[in-house]
């Protein structure tokens, strides 16, 4: 049988072939090393350029996840040398004919930026290797081993490890694609959750400039909230390390020189002390921070005035979310049961920056309260739980990036909204989810096989919906416009407009809307008109 081998900077690796839904054939890389392993001397800090090998690598099998708990099973999983990353390919160059260049698409993975890997467990390549793009994943550090900050800048460690992984695998892209008849001068990139917010941080980044050429950020963006961290948690840590004073130093020798396992305990006392003291609407303790200006910086700029500037990596761009995306809050806090928030001023978020206890954050808690749950009775609906933290967790934000995009973007930008709920919908699957709406998630199944997948019958709604995920995002890969004929029946998907947030909804049929959602916008729009730098 035939072995594929491919050879990049640092070496050849053999890899196996595979065969996507149609039963039709492709090239499966996995586990290659796109830089470093950021151990010993490394943790914490930046990438490096990956180190070459001699021979062949064996690459017909998955690298590490990053060390973290696993978000379902809870278990511990994965090794603090992890940054790998998996190409899928239909073709290979060959010396005896001419190959063209093929889109890239380079999926990030979602997670909170605490969990997830690129793993075929959830993201097997079967369903978008029906199309004639390469297909790369990847991991990166998460945690407090990819987004722990120090103040103190001799110490080398100003935050942003994980997405600086994202970068440094970009780069590797850019070298070493065209070996797997990638085209580098035609990348996607696309993500969901802290996925989709890490591919519009790479969007606003500098660091990441030329390394891309699309971007789909699906149920996440820069200005959600669950996306930043602190600027400091060295208080916290020094509380979890039961030390007497706080001396950044002294933290980061100790946390250096600890094992993972000690490092771990440690990270996760940093979030029981920070869920006691603070507010659910504060910055996480690990999440993306702006950095002071250094020429390693990922980020040295608020998100929004970034946007607002124009002065980002202008690419054409699709923002989404899905019907019911705070259905993944029940499953979050499981066993108990969704209920109405006993305290309200825990959802205001802190963008607004209206200090706990305050009159006017009072005021605000109030008005939350009585929007979600004013009617009679409504505090035992579970659809009003739903909507808030759909809301405010995840659309309202999205839904600001998107209209601040329309005013400086020169390229189009496209919205969706996901409202078809099939055998697929893998988050509700998870969560045995029964009540009618999309979780945060349920995309998932549409792009990627997972362990879970059934089989795909001939012409049921799950092969049709398949297909029509899989043509949008390949076709805005291959030319920066999703529509195609290939979608039966399906309006055209118009870019938004300043004051048009125009989009398709991805349901059973396919429809479009404008300024969706208009009656929740309104309230938020309301509510941060204490900021109005916030509103378009």
């Amino acid at each position: 049988m035939f072995e594929p081998i491919v050879s990049v900077e640092q070496g050849k690796l053999l890899g196996k072939i595979s065969s996507n839904i149609q039963q039709n054939n492709f090239y499966s890389f996995q586990g290659i090393p796109y830089a470093k392993p950021p151990i010993g001397d490394l943790r914490f800090k930046p990438p490096q350029a990956p180190e070459p090998w001699l021979g062949v690598r064996d690459a017909t099998k998955e690298g590490n996840p990053c060390y973290s708990r696993n978000m379902v099973l809870k278990n511990i999983e994965g090794s603090e040398d992890c940054l790998f990353l998996n190409v899928y390919t239909q073709h290979l160059p060959t010396n005896t004919s001419s190959t063209s260049l093929k889109p890239v698409m380079v999926w990030i993975h979602g997670g909170g930026f605490e969990t997830g890997s690129s793993n075929t467990d959830l993201y097997g390549p079967d369903f978008l290797m029906t199309e004639d793009i390469v297909l790369v994943t990847l991991n990166y550090r998460l945690g407090i081993l990819g987004f722990l900050r120090f103040e103190d800048p001799s110490l080398g460690v100003s935050g942003n490890a994980g997405l600086k992984d994202m970068v440094m695998a970009l780069k590797w892209v850019q070298k070493n694609i065209q070996n797997f008849s990638g085209d580098p001068n035609n990348v996607t990139i696309f993500g969901e959750s802290a996925g989709g917010a890490a591919v519009h941080y790479l969007v606003l980044s500098p660091l990441a400039k030329g390394l891309f050429h699309k971007a789909i950020a699906q149920s996440g963006s820069a200005l959600n909230v669950f996306s930043r961290g602190k600027n400091t948690i060295s208080s916290y840590l020094g509380s979890a390390l039961e030390m007497s004073s706080v001396n950044e130093k002294e933290i980061f020798n100790c946390l250096k020189n600890m094992s993972v396992e000690k490092l771990f305990e440690v990270s996760e006392k940093v979030l029981e002390i920070c869920d006691k003291i603070n507010n659910s609407g504060e910055k996480r303790p690990y999440g993306t921070v702006i950095e002071d200006p250094s020429k390693g910086a990922f980020l040295t700029e608020d998100p929004l005035d970034i946007i607002k500037s124009g002065n980002y990596n202008q690419i054409p761009l699709i923002f989404g979310y899905t019907t019911r995306e705070g259905m993944l809050i029940e499953m979050m806090i499981k066993p108990r049961k969704p209920s109405i928030p006993r305290d309200f001023e825990r959802i205001v978020p802190y963008t607004l920056e209206v200090e706990r206890g305050s009159e006017a954050r009072k005021n605000i808690a109030d008005k939350i309260k009585q929007f979600y749950y004013g009617e009679p009775g409504s505090e035992n609906l579970l659809d009003n739980f739903y909507l808030l933290h759909t809301d405010n967790h995840f659309l309202r934000d999205i839904m600001f990036a998107t209209e601040h995009h329309s005013l400086t973007s020169k390229f189009p930008v496209y919205l969706y909204r996901m409202s078809i709920e099939t055998k697929l919908n893998l988050f509700k699957t998870i969560g045995n989810i029964k009540a009618p709406g999309v979780s945060h998630g349920d995309d998932i199944g549409y792009l990627f096989k997972s362990k879970m997948t059934p089989k795909l019958e001939p012409g049921s709604l799950e092969a049709l919906s398949v297909r029509r995920f899989v043509k949008y995002w390949t076709n805005f890969a291959k030319c920066g416009n999703p529509n195609s004929e290939d979608i039966l029946d399906a309006p055209e998907w118009k870019p938004v407009k300043k004051d048009q947030l125009n989009l398709i909804d991805i349901g059973e049929r396919i429809s479009t809307d404008v300024n969706p959602e208009p009656e929740r916008m309104k309230f938020w729009k309301e509510i941060f008109s204490i900021k109005p730098s916030y509103i378009v």
